[in-house]
């Protein structure tokens, strides 16, 4: 029967997707890897992978075998990061996908600290605004605003993001500040285009109801940095995350405006793939996140 060594190698294989490779990570020559992969099929009885000579792929129940080796790998990790915990001794890689606006404004610096707590660390993060598969590219935590589609991902609130409606004082002087939605109609609105859906429809709540306007605008993007960096020029008043300018509001580069009206509020999330046991590593990352986010919360 296989053994913890051969579902070793043979997660290795899988992973490096190459005999070569793999052998290499492994110490051991590529025909003495292959025969192991053969008698761990053999043993089984069933064919693990395709080979050709381009590339290695999996068969179903090569997948599944797989699947459940990576889980016995993460339980091992998990149970010898428990234990040197008892001695600070946390160690390991992390690989987090996290916004662009979080990981520009706030959230690089206070991963840096978590690492420099955690020295045995080591944290790859990817800046990103589409949600990927977590699982097919190995993704170990992300950070996400938003509703969450993937119910087969765990999701863990870690705090709330307003939104504000904001300009430049030179665009006032210049258009005048609108004093409800309906003089918006007859404003530059540069529209976040990083949404699932209202890009161009702004919603809020007044007086206790849902109220939306349909915007115009000669300019959208994706970030909202290019939006802030429009906005801060004068060009327009845009709908953003209050964090991603909640310095120039202290400053007065922009002013925010019809303030009667309550902006969107959106959950921001650590989003990581299902586990029975969540790594000790992934744990207190999430954990340091959110405590610096509290810390945090006049940004938000």
């Amino acid at each position: 029967m296989a053994n913890a060594h051969e579902l070793t190698l043979f997660s290795l294989v899988v992973d490096a997707q190459s005999f070569n490779k793999a052998a290499e990570v492994a110490g051991i020559s590529t025909p003495a890897l292959s025969k192991k992969i053969s008698r761990l099929e053999k043993d089984l009885g069933v064919q693990l992978l395709y080979r050709t000579t381009r590339k290695l792929s999996l068969t179903e129940a090569g997948s599944s075998l797989y699947q459940h080796a990576k889980s016995i790998e993460l339980q091992l990790s998990d149970a010898l990061n428990s234990v040197s915990a008892y001695r600070g001794a946390i160690s390991g890689s992390i690989k987090m996908t996290v916004p662009t606006i979080s990981g520009e404004l706030l959230l690089a610096q206070v991963v840096g600290q978590f690492c420099e707590k955690y020295p045995n660390v080591n944290v790859d993060m990817r800046l990103e605004n589409d949600f990927i598969d977590l699982v097919d590219k190995r993704i170990d935590l992300a950070i996400r605003t938003g509703v969450l589609a993937d119910s087969s991902l765990i999701a863990k609130p870690i705090i709330k993001s307003r939104w504000v409606v904001c300009c430049a004082p030179n665009y006032i002087e210049k258009f005048g500040e609108p004093s409800n939605l309906d003089d918006l109609s007859r404003h530059n609105c540069l529209a976040y285009t990083y949404q699932n859906k209202g890009a161009r429809e702004w919603r809020f709540t007044h007086q206790g109801e849902e109220v939306s306007i349909a915007i115009k605008g000669n300019f959208s993007a994706n970030t909202a940095q290019a939006l802030r960096q429009n906005a801060l020029s004068g060009y327009g008043i845009v709908y953003v995350p209050r964090c991603c300018v909640y310095e120039h509001l202290l400053t007065g580069e922009l002013v925010a405006i019809l303030s009667e009206y309550q902006p969107r509020e959106l959950g921001v999330y650590a989003v990581y793939p299902y586990t029975r046991h969540q790594p000790e590593k992934i744990k207190l990352l999430i954990e340091y996140i959110t405590n610096a986010y509290s810390e945090l919360s006049d940004y938000f």
